[in-house]
């Protein structure tokens, strides 16, 4: 993978932290914007980047890429990503993947028809502790009840109450309880129960934009509640619970470092088969193998999961007459 970054923000210093110990990615550039150059210069020399810009385009027709890594805003996903994709470069995209359902299926449709990678950096759908859950469902019975409640304070609600709008709580911008925080929850039960019956969205919602709220999803014999906060915290933690034991997740969703199963009349057995400590590890070391291969069949396995997660967000907003964008 000869990959150009897109964006200088929190993320990308955490992948970068990373992605040195995946030698196949090779990292071929890292784009900004003008404000950012300086910024940009000191990563490109710090991780050994080959070469920095501030014009996407010349990173595009200049640098020798073959695949995109969209960490921008929200907002910018969709323009940046298609962009990417017109010019044939293979996609990942960090989350949420666009801010519509009508804007993810015009990529997906692009990508498919070109035989491009497209795929959702979500960390949790890689890990192998999530892959154990997953395997270890059948053991819990019948799935009554999942609860999952992910909710952190965030450090940029006192100015968003005092007026100061920043990019997480902005609705132009994609902001947002849901699409921030909360979405880590719906990808979890996603991937465990695929498409649900129903979506409510019960929201706090302060200036057109939700600082927390409650999403049920129904599924025939499954009730299940994601809680996402940024203006209020609480334990982070999120239980599955069968008629025949429970699996208890202590931490985020998007991590899944601490997990523990209780069977009945079995006690309790710690679940940790991780592979690394570095949560984006394992997607971007699966991301570069699906690139290395043409796995387009696990492209559109992936497609798939990450549109019935959109679908999901879509509906929980309408729900809530939340508009973003």
């Amino acid at each position: 993978m000869k990959l150009a970054i897109l964006g200088s923000g929190m993320i990308v210093h955490d992948f970068l932290s990373m992605v040195q110990q995946l030698p196949a990615i090779e990292l071929k550039a890292i784009v900004g914007t003008e404000r950012s150059r300086e910024k940009l210069t000191q990563l490109q020399q710090s991780h050994h980047i080959e070469k920095s810009f501030t014009d996407f385009d010349t990173c595009l027709s200049e640098s020798d890429i073959d695949t995109v890594y969209v960490a921008l805003p929200n907002h910018l996903h969709y323009e940046y990503a298609k962009k990417a994709l017109a010019h044939k470069k293979n996609v990942i995209c960090e989350k949420p993947f666009t801010l519509t359902v009508e804007q993810f299926m015009e990529l997906k449709e692009i990508a498919l028809a070109n035989k491009l990678v497209l795929v959702e950096a979500i960390t949790n759908q890689y890990l192998a502790n999530y892959r154990e859950i997953k395997a270890g469902l059948a053991e819990l019975g019948d799935i009554k009840i999942i609860e999952c409640n992910y909710s952190q304070y965030s450090s940029r609600y006192d100015a968003f109450k005092e007026g100061t709008i920043l990019p997480a709580f902005n609705p132009r911008m994609g902001g947002g309880a849901l699409m921030d925080i909360n979405i880590y929850n719906i990808h979890f039960v996603v991937g465990l129960l695929g498409k649900p019956q129903k979506v409510e969205y019960v929201a706090n919602v302060e200036r057109g934009i939700d600082t927390s709220g409650i999403v049920v999803m129904s599924y025939p014999e499954t009730k299940v509640v994601c809680i996402g906060a940024k203006d209020s915290t609480s334990a982070i933690r999120s239980t599955i619970q069968g008629n025949e034991g429970a699996i208890v997740v202590n931490g985020a969703t998007n991590v899944l470092d601490s997990i523990e199963k209780q069977l009945n009349g079995e006690g309790t057995q710690a679940i940790d088969v991780k592979v690394h400590s570095h949560r984006m590890f394992e997607e971007f070391k699966e991301f570069e193998r699906i690139i290395d291969e043409r796995d387009m069949a696990m492209v559109e396995d992936r497609l798939t999961h990450s549109q019935l997660v959109m679908e999901v967000i879509e509906q929980a907003l309408d729900h809530a007459g939340i508009s973003l964008g």
